[in-house]
């Protein structure tokens, strides 16, 4: 997956924002897997262990990807005290076995991205590199 440095900041501003508990959005991605937009979404469990994407944001998120031209390719979360691996709640919750999970620690001195795909219980590291948003417009 591609991500540009300015949306890799909106998802760490958004997630650090959402402290002290987890905070959680949705991405949008193109074709070519480049992410392309970025939705910040409120955690209706305002809980720093778990999350859950509030609907009205979820549909707003695909409507404004679809009218684009692109699709939601996954969401995005942070763990605030812990590495950003997917805990045994993140793989259970995952239903989606071609959604990207990005997941942010916020526990260190720098944010922590790293992205995810889950299938079958299992997560397995996708790499993310740095990629230009513009290419979607």
């Amino acid at each position: 997956m591609r991500l540009s440095s300015d949306l890799r900041g909106a998802i760490v501003e958004h997630l650090a924002a959402s402290l002290p508990n987890e905070g959680c959005g949705l991405f949008a991605v193109d074709a070519m897997g480049t992410v392309c937009h970025v939705y910040p979404v409120v955690n209706v469990d305002q809980s720093p262990f778990r999350f859950t994407v509030e609907p009205g944001g979820h549909f707003a998120a695909i409507s404004h990807a679809e009218s684009n031209g692109w699709e939601i390719g996954g969401a995005f979360h942070s763990h605030p005290q812990s590495a950003p691996e997917p805990s045994r709640t993140d793989i259970a919750g995952a239903l989606d076995p071609l959604w990207l999970h990005l997941i942010v620690g916020l526990g260190g001195e720098v944010p922590e991205l790293r992205a995810w795909r889950i299938v079958e219980g299992k997560a397995y590291e996708q790499a993310v590199t740095e990629g230009s948003a513009t290419a979607c417009r």
